[in-house]
């Protein structure tokens, strides 16, 4: 797994079965809540109740009324010792039989503030897009595209990130949180728990991730099933980081290179104003073809490596030199600074039409963060931070981790966390023939590109109806529905997959 944020493929931005019970799972109702002897000392305030408003949204034209509830609920030790607390935000329209989402973004560090008020919360504000600073105006604003008219919206912000925080010593929480294991066993119960706690078991239930909220997502589901006893009608996979492997042994697999070239050709589609879903068909088609054997066949054959290197050099606008010298192997990084070199600029790794200034545009390796990344923390801090304190009532005055570097930091790995979560979306789809699945990209992502999961789920059995499970592109780049018209077709793709239930 990748230690750093920008290589760990945050979310909005920004690891086999489990059998064994979770190290830390959140509240047996029986239990006092007693705060365990290694957080003495800490001198942390205490959460407040939870807090609650009513708020309405227009929705395609109508008016829709609904409750906000900023609430934690605690996680337990086996000796039924609170040892974290995790804050979640829930969004609720009055009326039976309603479906629940619950909504996770990744990093690991990020909080669920990305697709609470970026993708699919009632309220939206800016970020992500060309053109957005720091410093415009945090203000919400009705977000046409929410989810919240035909499904409830449970957001989750993981232990470290918002305000849900550990409450015993670091290196302690590092076991208990930061790995695979232990994060997959402890928000899993969350999720259990909430249903508990509001009389939702019964509700049809759906679960939706980004990023390393797609890692979490199959994982999550198939603990759920096989452990909780809790089964999701759906699940709906946001830019994921569904299999690292792909991106492994770069010297001699072409797979690494087959899955950012269509996302560096999109991009340069969409700067030409030619991005079309047949031309991108064109361009997989290409992939999947020539240039994989291209590649394969390396020297032994001159003349499929020297038309390789010219189309490549056609379908993405890019300097012959660089094409010919970097063998039509294009690193991300590499490209990300070579694109906008002559206008001193940098595109991101979340949309590479999204630039910045390179402030050291003479170093020989980028020197600075990623133009998305360094330019959402504030608004959507200063979004929510407002929203929760201001807005809803709940009264806190620590820090709200938006994004959490040290989060990101201080996690490892578990044994099998190079393996993605590819093996657990089969035995999840497999476990339930009823069970959807929805996998959203956006073209320009090269933090976690498209074609990773077009590969991995064309090898996927059907299991019966092999429309189960679908991947959806879309114009945009990791947050693609940041752009209005492609967060639009993401809701009207999700409504119809709930509809069939």
């Amino acid at each position: 797994m990748r230690k750093t944020l920008h290589s760990a493929l945050l979310a909005a931005l920004m690891v086999t079965s489990v059998v064994a019970l979770p190290v830390a799972h959140a509240a047996d109702h029986g239990h006092a809540d007693k705060a365990p002897a290694s957080a003495k000392g800490f001198n942390l305030p205490p959460f407040p109740a939870d807090a609650h408003v009513r708020q309405s949204t227009v929705v395609d034209g109508k008016t829709l009324s609904y409750n906000v509830t900023v609430g934690t609920l605690p996680v337990r030790n086996e000796k039924g010792d609170v040892i974290a607390q995790v804050m979640y935000t829930a969004y609720t329209v009055p009326g039976k039989h309603r479906p629940v989402t619950f909504a996770l973004n990744g990093g690991p560090g990020a909080s669920s503030v990305y697709l609470n008020m970026g993708a699919i919360g009632p309220k939206k504000v800016n970020f992500g897009v060309e053109g957005d600073a720091p410093s415009d105006p945090a203000t919400l604003h009705d977000n046409p595209n929410t989810w919240l008219d035909f499904t409830d919206l449970v957001f989750i912000d993981p232990v470290g990130t918002g305000f849900s925080r550990a409450e015993e010593s670091q290196k302690q929480a590092v076991k208990d949180f930061y790995s695979t294991d232990a994060d997959i066993h402890y928000l899993s119960r969350i999720i259990y728990d909430w249903l508990v706690k509001n009389g939702r078991l019964e509700s049809r239930k759906y679960l939706v991730g980004e990023s390393y909220g797609g890692f979490r997502g199959p994982r999550i589901t198939e603990y759920l099933q096989t452990q909780l006893g809790v089964a999701m009608n759906g699940v709906t996979l946001i830019s994921p980081y569904l299999d690292p492997s792909a991106w492994s042994n770069k010297h001699v697999s072409p797979i690494p290179w087959m899955t950012t070239l269509p996302s560096i050709a999109a991009a340069h589609l969409e700067r030409e104003g030619k991005l079309t879903d047949a031309a991108m068909q064109k361009i997989i088609d290409y992939t999947r073809g020539p240039y994989a054997t291209a590649l394969m066949e390396g020297r032994s054959n001159p003349a499929a490596q020297k038309a390789m290197i010219a189309h490549v050099t056609q379908i993405t606008g890019l300097d012959p030199t660089f094409v010919r010298r970097s063998g039509g192997r294009l690193d991300t990084q590499a490209y990300l600074r070579e694109v906008y070199r002559d206008q001193g600029k940098l595109g991101s790794r979340y949309d590479s039409n999204v630039t910045s200034w390179d402030p050291f545009p003479d170093a020989p390796q980028q020197e600075s963060g990623d133009p998305i990344l360094n330019g959402i923390i504030a608004p959507t801090t200063t979004a929510m931070v407002n929203f929760i304190t201001k807005t809803v009532g709940w009264k806190y005055t620590g820090r709200y981790n938006a994004l959490s570097y040290k989060v990101n930091r201080l996690w490892h790995q578990d044994d099998d966390a190079e393996k993605g979560s590819v093996s657990q979306l089969r035995e999840a789809v497999a476990n339930d023939p009823k069970m959807r699945v929805t996998i959203a990209h956006g073209w320009d992502d090269l933090s976690c590109p498209f074609m990773v999961s077009v590969l991995a789920v064309d090898q996927m059995p059907a299991m019966g109806d092999p429309t189960r499970v679908q991947v959806k592109e879309y114009p945009g780049g990791h947050m693609f529905y940041a752009r209005k018209d492609s967060g639009h077709t993401l809701r009207e793709d999700v409504k119809a997959m709930y509809a069939k239930h």
